[in-house]
């Protein structure tokens, strides 16, 4: 629910500033919500069974990592970005650590 809800509202209404960049990308910021509003719909399918689903869960993890190491090397480096380390990083990190921790283990089943 947090990447269909929660990131459009966040970008477009709550902290734009902490989840868009400077200057503002309309059309990039459009892409994000897409994507991850289609990721958060498949990742609610995939709660349902996540050892049958667990690329894309895994994918997920790994993901939010790799882009929200980017992000922080970028936010870090441009001044007027700064906002970003308050927020889509950590947001990213904190769900790839949650997903992580939910992830069953096959020990767990």
């Amino acid at each position: 629910m947090i990447f269909i809800a929660g990131v459009p509202a966040m970008m477009m209404f709550i902290w734009p500033s902490g989840w868009g960049w400077t200057p503002s990308q309309p059309e990039y910021e459009q892409m994000i919500m897409g994507i991850y509003a289609t990721l958060g719909v498949f990742l609610i399918l995939a709660a349902k069974d996540p050892l049958a689903n667990k690329s894309l869960i895994w994918f997920t993890v790994w993901s939010s990592i790799v882009h929200g190491g980017i992000m922080l090397v970028q936010a870090l480096a441009d001044k007027t970005d700064h906002a970003n380390l308050l927020g889509d990083v950590p947001a990213l990190f904190l769900v790839a650590a949650v997903l992580w921790y939910l992830m069953p283990k096959k020990s767990d089943i």
